[in-house]
């Protein structure tokens, strides 16, 4: 690795450090710059601005939350079986590298995210939505729009990240298998729910 290299990572490491605990606004280019030990100019010989920043982060982000649900998506296997594989991921990640869950799919973008970011955010949710949208053809989840229906799975799966990566909860808390256990039964078709978890 050059040393031009081991400086654009420090900043990617400042940059999503302090996106994912103070936020965009919250996070300034001399704190980036303070955060990876480099002048403040440096940040402009690698990234546009924070923005630009910014968006390299979450398409690193993204690539990575998009990669699982590719994953599970390829064995084919029950809806359900592959929401859950996909929880579990973006559990374990939320435990080991929390600031990755956070800026996929905990904190909002508003108007942050560039075409790029915006086409690979697009892509997970086409992803996730061919899943649902597997799992409504086998009767197995409700009739509806698989929009609407990998909505409520994720916001309902939220709750249980948010918990993790805030170090609420550990990747083991058995409230997670309750919180994956009360997504699917949100989507549901009568019959397809699941099955009561211990308390």
């Amino acid at each position: 690795m050059t040393s031009a290299d081991g400086t654009r990572q420090r900043l990617l490491r400042a940059g999503i450090e302090l996106f994912t605990t103070r936020g965009y606004q919250g996070t300034t280019t001399p704190l980036i710059a303070r955060k990876a030990g480099v002048a403040e100019g440096t940040i402009y010989r690698h990234f546009t601005g924070k923005r630009d920043l910014w968006n390299e982060l979450y398409r690193g982000a993204l690539r990575w939350v998009l990669a699982q649900a590719e994953q599970v998506d390829a064995d084919r296997s029950s809806a359900r079986a592959q929401l859950e594989r996909l929880a579990d991921a973006l559990a374990r990640c939320a435990a080991r590298d929390p600031a990755v869950i956070r800026l996929a799919l905990l904190q909002p973008a508003d108007d942050l995210p560039d075409e790029p970011s915006r086409e690979l955010r697009r892509a997970f949710q086409a992803a996730l939505e061919g899943i649902v949208a597997r799992g409504k053809a086998d009767g197995s989840i409700q009739p509806g729009n698989a929009a609407l229906w990998a909505g409520v799975w994720l916001a309902t799966l939220r709750h249980a990240l948010e918990r993790v990566s805030s170090r609420e909860w550990s990747e083991d808390h058995p409230a997670i298998g309750q919180v994956v256990a009360a997504a699917w039964r949100g989507i549901a078709a009568p019959g397809g729910r699941a099955s009561p978890q211990p308390p």
